[in-house]
């Protein structure tokens, strides 16, 4: 007689939930960090309403996506940046596939380019622009990455003086490293890169284009990064 794996039957249910063209792209729409509606997310993967619901009933109990209503409106988010974590995880391991792939218009195209510059990703930045910024902060020693990503005294002191408040969550660590699946690297994420992204779109420094999860830095972004961080202003463009 074979001993079961305890732990089996919950990972091939979580691998169930994932494995449908349908509700991969609702998770990785979501990964915006913003809650969309249902009719939002529907229009998104291009199904129908009532197709759209049920996906979301077995994501929503499955502990994958939160629930809120409002009215006759129906909001999903992600459930939590463990959730990002995981979608964005497996989205870095099949990117070379869909790299790979060229794009059939000129609109997606531009929109591939966009996200590959710079984007969101659940609640901090990611792309390129996510991976200037964590190289700028581990160059001057604000950063370490070489036993894990971890902030340095001197990185929370450059927190404080540049107005960007950390606030603890939960288990939630400080700093932690996300895989980027464009760069092929690891960007900022954490507590820190949370801070850091909403603090970027709060003042302007970064604003949002497009429908999905594309941003763009601004002048004002480039004149804080180059002044904040020394980085080249070309690079951020």
């Amino acid at each position: 007689m074979t001993t079961r794996e305890t732990g089996a039957p919950g990972l091939a249910r979580l691998a169930g939930l994932i494995a449908d063209e349908t509700r991969a792209a609702c998770l990785l729409a979501l990964l915006d960090g913003r809650a969309w509606t249902a009719g939002e997310l529907a229009r998104h993967a291009g199904v129908a309403a009532s197709t759209l619901s049920e996906h979301l009933g077995k994501l929503v109990a499955g502990g994958l996506l939160a629930e809120e209503r409002q009215g006759r409106h129906r909001y999903v988010r992600l459930a939590d940046e463990r959730t990002a974590q995981l979608v964005e995880d497996l989205a870095a391991q099949v990117a070379p596939e869909a790299a790979a792939r060229r794009p059939r218009t000129l609109r997606a195209s531009s929109a591939g380019s966009a996200m590959a510059r710079g984007r969101t990703c659940y609640d901090h930045l990611a792309g390129r622009l996510g991976i200037t910024v964590t190289d700028a902060l581990t160059g001057r020693g604000l950063l370490r990455q070489d036993t894990g990503f971890a902030l340095t005294d001197a990185g929370l002191g450059w927190f404080a003086a540049a107005g960007i408040a950390l606030r603890p969550a939960g288990r939630r660590p400080l700093a932690r490293g996300c895989l980027d699946w464009t760069e092929r690297r690891p960007h900022l994420a954490g507590v820190a890169g949370a801070a850091l992204c909403r603090h970027a779109l709060e003042t302007g420094w970064c604003v949002r284009i497009g429908s999905e999860r594309a941003v763009r830095v601004t002048a004002a972004g480039e004149q804080a990064l180059t002044e904040l961080l020394g980085i080249d202003p070309v690079v951020l463009r």
